[in-house]
């Protein structure tokens, strides 16, 4: 059995690809608590002619007394307090694989004393369409590395995962590649929402990619206080990539804040704003700062 916490895009399409692949997997509400087991419908499409289905068992995280497999977390990050507390009351042996962006979002399952805990760096979007169905698009295979545990056992879990639509590979240390996706979506997370527009804006508009490259150098400054040396090119060529693939698709904030949901800009900008400021440096991130308060208000209003 595969657990999937969280019933947003990313985690109901992976869990068709999964359930089409062969495996058992249970879908597992992150954030409300009493509702009854059901069973729900859901439909990706994956192209304009190409539409896939699977009937999944939904549950929520108090009526799973037992853990008979991998957890795999795509709920919101805001969350993970919560999600962790609930899963160690079960088990802290089980596989643990964040499907999450963010800065130091594992930090609530670390302080529980997981034992085997992966981080997955998400390289394909996906949202709700208005008749219910998900749109997905791939950009890349998404790397998986470990935060506490063995290759070994992370190589078994890849293999579980396996599938032809939503794909994962290897990556040791993954903390780079967090560190770059973080800064790319502090780059989609709070223009694309300010911008009311999707993601392919940055390959359209060089005055929007201009905003982006701030954002980027401010971040890459940042990192490389705390031992993460990045390469500026690379990160704008997977800004643009992420553009290019999801054209047409709207960031997860800005379908938030559409929803009057919570937004994940703390984990994003105000988180590397956050970290700057530990350094005395936050004068070094201005346009990261602002861009990420401008979010934040426009989420509460």
């Amino acid at each position: 059995m595969i657990y999937i916490v969280g019933t947003g895009a990313i985690g109901k399409a992976l869990a068709v690809f999964l359930k089409l692949s062969g495996q058992q997997v249970t879908l597992v509400r992150g954030s409300v608590d009493d509702l009854p087991e059901t069973r729900e419908t859901v439909r990706v499409r994956i192209s304009a002619d190409q539409e896939m289905t699977a009937d999944l068992p939904v549950q929520t995280l108090n009526s799973v007394t037992s853990l008979e497999g991998p957890v795999l977390v795509a709920a919101k990050s805001y969350g993970n307090e919560n999600i962790a507390e609930k899963l160690a009351k079960m088990s802290k042996d089980v596989p643990v694989c964040l499907l999450q962006n963010g800065l130091n979002i594992e930090l609530p399952f670390t302080g529980k004393g997981f034992r085997e805990l992966y981080r997955c760096v998400l390289m394909v979007t996906s949202q709700f369409a208005g008749d219910g169905t998900i749109a997905f698009k791939p950009v890349a295979a998404c790397p998986v590395g470990v935060i506490s545990g063995q290759e070994s056992v992370l190589s078994a879990l890849l293999d579980q995962l396996q599938n032809r639509w939503f794909t994962f590979r290897m990556e040791n240390p993954i903390q780079p590649l967090i560190w770059k996706k973080v800064i790319a979506n502090c780059v989609f997370n709070s223009i694309c929402p300010l911008l009311e527009t999707d993601n392919g804006i940055f390959h359209r508009n060089p005055g929007a990619m201009r905003i982006a490259e701030s954002i980027i150098m401010e971040c890459i400054g940042i990192a490389g206080r705390f031992g993460i040396v990045l390469d500026d090119r690379e990160v704008r060529d997977m800004v643009l990539a992420i553009s290019h693939a999801s054209d047409g698709q709207y960031i997860s904030t800005l379908q938030d804040i559409r929803s009057k949901r919570p937004t994940e800009i703390s984990t994003l900008n105000h988180a590397i704003v956050g970290l700057a400021r530990s350094l005395g440096a936050e004068s070094l991130v201005p346009q990261t700062r602002i861009l990420g308060d401008l979010t934040e208000i426009k989420s509460r209003l």
